[in-house]
C-alpha cells in the first residue's frame, strides 16, 4: 500500500474514533443526565416528558448510532466513513436550515456547524481517497495491516 493510501486509512480511522468518542460521550451524558445536555444550550427540562425525550433521542438513539457505527466499521472503513459523512453533513444542514428559518445561530450553534461541516467534508475526502484503493488493500487496512 502506498504512503498516500496508508495516510488516508489512518486519517479515516482517526475520524471514526473522534466521531465515536464524541457521540458516545454525549449519548452517555444524555442517558444519565439529560438536564446536563440541555444546559449546554441554555435550556432547562422542566417535566418528565421532556427529560425522557432527551434521554431517548440523545441517549438511547445516540447509543444505538454508536453501536451501528462500530458494526459498520467492522464491515469496512469506507462504509463507516460514508455513514459519518452523511450523519455530520445532515447535522450541519439542520443548523443551516435553522439559521435560515429561525434566525442566526448563537455561539454554540455556529461552533458546532463548523465542526460538523469539517467532519463531514473530511469523511468525504477520505472516502474519495480510499475509493482509489483496491478491495484487497481496504480489507488489509481494516485488518490493521
Amino acid at each position: 500500500m502506498d504512503t498516500k493510501n496508508k495516510l488516508a486509512g489512518l486519517i479515516g480511522k482517526a475520524l471514526v474514533v473522534i466521531s465515536l468518542s464524541g457521540l458516545a460521550s454525549v449519548s452517555l451524558m444524555a442517558w444519565w443526565s439529560p438536564r446536563e445536555v440541555m444546559a449546554l444550550v441554555g435550556e432547562q427540562l422542566t417535566n418528565t416528558d421532556s427529560i425522557s425525550s432527551i434521554r431517548g433521542i440523545y441517549g438511547g438513539v445516540g447509543i444505538f448510532i454508536v453501536a451501528v457505527l462500530g458494526f459498520l466499521w467492522r464491515i469496512g472503513l469506507k462504509l463507516v466513513l460514508q455513514f459519518l459523512a452523511i450523519f455530520w453533513l445532515l447535522y450541519g444542514a439542520s443548523r443551516i436550515v435553522t439559521w435560515i428559518i429561525d434566525g442566526p445561530l448563537g455561539t454554540f450553534g455556529r461552533q458546532w456547524l463548523i465542526i460538523e461541516l469539517l467532519l463531514g467534508v473530511s469523511c468525504l475526502m477520505v472516502c474519495a481517497r480510499i475509493g482509489k484503493t483496491s478491495h484487497a488493500q481496504i480489507a488489509k487496512q481494516n485488518a490493521g495491516g
